[in-house]
Order: structure tokens, then C-alpha cells, then sequence
């Protein structure tokens, strides 16, 4: 049976458009689940333009180092997906199993397998079996269409509540092209670079390096500024591909050309809708909560300052309890070793005041703010005192669903 989706859900999944140069498929390929989509092939126009960001850890699965590699050319044809496995920590088996899914997709597609991309999430250091992949794949490739983007979406949960889905359109010049997105995730959500897999498709024509400047810049205010755990994944995978293929519109050559600011518009409310979709989806969540840090050093800081209390398990459990604990706060702002003016700090939920000066507002009355932290999203103000640097990181609670579901997540 589907799991009950998060309270904190979407109304239902966005009706994406088809993209020009882009076809889609699904299969079920058993890596783990059974009767599901769990393989993803997406393929794209020849000379399709990719970047991304990967995740930084130094336990990085294989499909992360293939990417890594691929991403230097900025060109790609496909990208391969498999939910229920990470291929993580599996050593020279798991390089060798990228491989074969590669040369398995590129004999299917007539393309080279230096223009796949894979990716993989699940469970870590449980070998993959890359040959039910390949047994799927002629399948999937015989099925591609340019429709069925929440069948993509659905294909690539694990844990997820819900399907992740965005669209957005925009003008270069007096042109109008679009950009599509899919997303998982739901726990070891901490990203240090994306958040597990995020995949956005443009039929727009924006050459590699402009379209790397972009997904990274736009990256570190909207996937880097989201937490769920504090875990971060082996697999972390953000790609974005530009097939060049939709309404012909003004040559971009740079990030900061002119025509180029509704399109970077866009696709940051993309980018960002897909990654306040993973916080919703959190494992056992029931609330979402943006956390505003002002008056700090620099912008760097105010990041680590939200991010330290975005990521505090007893600031969450507070606000799970519906407790406006203020004291935690304190104590999460203060762990961050960013500076901070202890009796300039001012702390608000919502509309209500309740820290200012080192102490508590004068005539704190709890009922009100009590009443504001039954919703299920909140805002929190932090002002440290100090500067000019502001940053906002989204989280959600800590409740005792996080440790059940996790507590049964097993390889």
C-alpha cells in the first residue's frame, strides 16, 4: 500500500508540460520493491547542454563519481535513475555495475556511454543488481514518450510520501520556453551541495558554463538551504539539461545578460518549490518552519546561525510539542560559533515577540504564541545583533515518526 502522504503536502501533483527534445520511461526492475516503477530513463536531444551540483561527501556513491566525470564534458544524452538502492560503499562491484548500466542504456539508445548520466538512491553498502537494470532497460527505452513526468516522479521514491513535481515558464527575449523538474527526498536530508535527486529539463538554449553559474548559485539559497536530519546523502544529485530544442529566443552568452533575468526567475522559484516539496515530505514532519536570521556578520553566517538552529533536534522536538522554547533557540545560535550579541538577540514567532535584549519581552503573555505554534507553518525571526547578514533555512519538526520510519528502514 502507498504511504499516507505528509500533512504537509501539496494539493495534488503539477500538470508538466511537454518539453521539446525530452522523452521519458519507467520500468520495474526489482532492485528492491516489488510491483513499482523503480528505474527512471530520461533522454534527450543530442547536444543537450547539463550541469549540476553532486554531493560533497567523502563516502560519495559511485554514480556520483561517474557523474562528476561526465559533468566536465557539460553534454549529455540520458539520464539512468534507480530508487531502492544507493550503490554506495560497494566498492569496485558498484563502479563496475555504473558501467554496465551505462553501456547497457547507450547499445539501447545508439548513444555513447560517456553521454549517460546514473544516479541511485537507497539503501548504502548493499551491492546492486545491476543485471536486473539491464534486463529493464530495453523495455523502459521501447516505452520513452514526452509525456508521463509524475510516473518519473513516483518511479524514483523511496521514502517519500508524495510524487515532487515543478513547472515554470519563462520569456528570453520575446520568446517563452519552459523548465520542468522531478524531486525525491523526504530523510537524510542535510544537503551539502542538492538534496538526493532533483532533475530540471529547459528546452531553452543556454550553453553549459552560463547554465552551471546559474544551478549553483541558485542552488546555495534553495537546496543548500533546506534541512530535514542533519544527515548528509552519499547520493546527492542535482542535474539540470538544456536541449536547446524550444521556441528559438535572443543568444545567451552570459549569467548576467539581460534577457536572461525572467528565465533565472524562474527557474529559482523551481528550484526552490521542489526543495520546500522535500521538507514538506520529512520524515514524520507535521510542521514546516522557515527560519529568518538577521544582524549577522556576513551571509555566510547568518547560514551557519539558521542552519544550527534549522538542524537543533530539541529546537525541532519544541516545535513539535508546539512549545515556543525560546531557551533552545539561544542555545542553538549560541552552538553555532558564529558572533552574536547576547543582549542585542531578539527572537520572534510569527508576529510575536518574545526575546529582546538578553531577556524576555517585558509582558510575555504564552497564549497567543502557544496558539501560533499549533499551525502547521511557522516562521521563525532570529536577530543576532551584530551586521548586516540575513539567510533563511527551511526545516520541519522532529516527532516520533522519524524514529519508527527510520528505526524499519533496513538494507
Amino acid at each position: 500500500m502507498p504511504p499516507t502522504p505528509s500533512p504537509l503536502a501539496p494539493a495534488g501533483f503539477p500538470s508538466l508540460p511537454r518539453i521539446a527534445g525530452v522523452r521519458l520511461a519507467v520500468a520495474e526492475s526489482g532492485v528492491r520493491y516489488k510491483q513499482r516503477s523503480d528505474l527512471l530513463i530520461i533522454e534527450a536531444a543530442p547536444k543537450t547542454q547539463v550541469a549540476g551540483v553532486l554531493t560533497r561527501s567523502k563516502t560519495a556513491s559511485a554514480p556520483i563519481l561517474w557523474c562528476r566525470a561526465r559533468l566536465e564534458r557539460g553534454q549529455g544524452r540520458v539520464l539512468v535513475a534507480n530508487a531502492g538502492n544507493s550503490n554506495a560503499f560497494t566498492g569496485k562491484a558498484g563502479v563496475e555495475a555504473v558501467k554496465r548500466t551505462a553501456d547497457a542504456t547507450a547499445k539501447a539508445l545508439g548513444c555513447k556511454a560517456s553521454d549517460v548520466f546514473i544516479a541511485s538512491t537507497g539503501t548504502i553498502g548493499e551491492p546492486l543488481k545491476v543485471d536486473r537494470i539491464e534486463a529493464a532497460i530495453p523495455g523502459a527505452v521501447a516505452k520513452l514518450t514526452d509525456t508521463g513526468w509524475q510516473d518519473a516522479a513516483n518511479a524514483i521514491r523511496t521514502t517519500d510520501t508524495f510524487a515532487k513535481g515543478v513547472t515554470r515558464s519563462a520569456r528570453i527575449g520575446a520568446a517563452t520556453v519552459t523548465i520542468n523538474g522531478i524531486a525525491k527526498g523526504s530523510g537524510m536530508i542535510a544537503p551539502d551541495m542538492a538534496t538526493l535527486f532533483a532533475f530540471f529539463y529547459t528546452d531553452a538554449r543556454i550553453p553549459r558554463d552560463v547554465l552551471q553559474t546559474l544551478v549553483s548559485s541558485i542552488n546555495a539559497t534553495t537546496f543548500n538551504a533546506i534541512t530535514v536530519d542533519s544527515d548528509t546523502s552519499t547520493s546527492d544529485t542535482l542535474l539540470m539539461f538544456a536541449t536547446g530544442q524550444g521556441a528559438k529566443h535572443l543568444a545567451v552568452k552570459s549569467a548576467n545578460d539581460p534577457h536572461l533575468r525572467d528565465f533565472k526567475r524562474a527557474l529559482r522559484e523551481a528550484m526552490l518549490d521542489l526543495a520546500q516539496q522535500i521538507v514538506r515530505d520529512g520524515e514524520g514532519a507535521t510542521k514546516f518552519v522557515a527560519v529568518h536570521v538577521s544582524g549577522a556578520a556576513s551571509t555566510k553566517a547568518a547560514k551557519t546561525i539558521a542552519l544550527s538552529i534549522a538542524n537543533s533536534p530539541l529546537v525541532k522536538t519544541a516545535l513539535h510539542g508546539q512549545d515556543p522554547n525560546w531557551g533552545r533557540v539561544v542555545a542553538a545560535v549560541g552552538k553555532s560559533g558564529e558572533k552574536a550579541d547576547r543582549d542585542k538577540l531578539t527572537i520572534r514567532f510569527g508576529p510575536h515577540p518574545v526575546a529582546a535584549k538578553g531577556a524576555v519581552v517585558a509582558g510575555y503573555v504564552e497564549a497567543p504564541v502557544a496558539e501560533y505554534m499549533k499551525g502547521q507553518e511557522l516562521d521563525l525571526f532570529v536577530d543576532v545583533g551584530v551586521g548586516a547578514g540575513k539567510f533563511t533555512a527551511w526545516t520541519c519538526d522532529l516527532s516520533y515518526d522519524y524514529i519508527r520510519i527510520n528505526a524499519s528502514y533496513r538494507s
